[in-house]
């Protein structure tokens, strides 16, 4: 009832047709003629957002629909660049250069922790921010070195930053190796001022 085709000559032609497929694709994806959907298709999504102003290692402010809101990463606490009466700290310049440089000109999405609060005492938004290829840059800046984790108010991913902080501290990454961080009595750590 069902014809099998197991000649040479019959398979010849289906090869041929998948190295056309795949030389097409390939030749569509060099000119971008399917790069710029998707990008422009990534771009339109909810909660992806392009950043207008680099404030610090841990602050960022965003265009939101229209409206410039400051985001505050949460669990990450960086050294202080330019926060008034404190001096610049060891690695705040490092860590503000790290963030903006990390970010670049990607958009980034911003999402809430739902044991955290949505916003601080500064009216700034406390969310988690996310790089497109799924990266957690609060995380990231803690496990290279660029900041603290930060244990003063609850966050669902605070087992995992209290982690990246020991393996940053063991590996004397960033400021680990290159400041001298004071304990608080809370539980996080200082930068001490530029020396």
């Amino acid at each position: 009832m069902f014809r099998t085709y197991g000649s040479r000559s019959n398979k010849l032609p289906i090869s041929v047709l998948v190295f056309l497929l795949v030389a097409g694709l390939s030749l569509a994806q060099q000119q971008g003629w399917l790069g710029s959907s998707a990008k422009q298709a990534r771009q339109s999504q909810p909660g992806l957002y392009r950043v207008s102003r680099f404030v610090d290692g841990d602050t960022i402010a965003v265009n939101m629909n229209g409206k410039t809101e400051k985001v505050r990463f949460v669990g990450v606490d960086t050294p202080e660049t330019h926060k008034p009466n404190t001096p610049v700290q060891c690695y705040g310049p490092a860590a503000a250069a790290f963030t903006k440089n990390t970010i670049g000109n990607q958009p980034v999405r911003l999402v809430s922790d739902s044991l955290s609060t949505d916003r601080d005492r500064y009216d700034r938004l406390l969310r988690y921010v996310y790089l497109p290829d799924g990266t957690n840059l609060d995380q990231k800046l803690i496990s290279e070195g660029y900041g603290f984790y930060y244990p003063y108010f609850p966050f669902t991913k605070s087992d995992e930053f209290a982690a990246a902080q020991q393996a940053a501290m063991a590996a004397h990454k960033g400021l680990w190796g290159n400041c001298s961080p004071t304990p608080t009595d809370g539980g996080g750590y200082v930068s001490n001022p530029q020396g």
